[in-house]
């Protein structure tokens, strides 16, 4: 694997973990959209996920 160029490093940051590899959030890991979230951040709402209780709630 390549290693990262200074100018990448800096840009990916947030998502680089102790291994300085890119890693997302665990809901975003299996998700196929292009919102990916930093395992860094915390998600508080994410436009294509929902909960089963939302649908069971809401009757969808």
């Amino acid at each position: 694997m390549p290693r990262m160029s200074k100018k990448r490093k800096q840009e990916w940051a947030l998502f680089l973990n102790d291994r300085n590899r890119i890693t997302y959030n665990l809901l975003c890991r299996k998700c196929r959209h292009d919102c990916k979230q930093s395992f860094r951040a915390t998600v508080i709402e994410c436009p294509n996920y929902q909960r089963k209780e939302q649908k069971l709630k809401y009757g969808d």
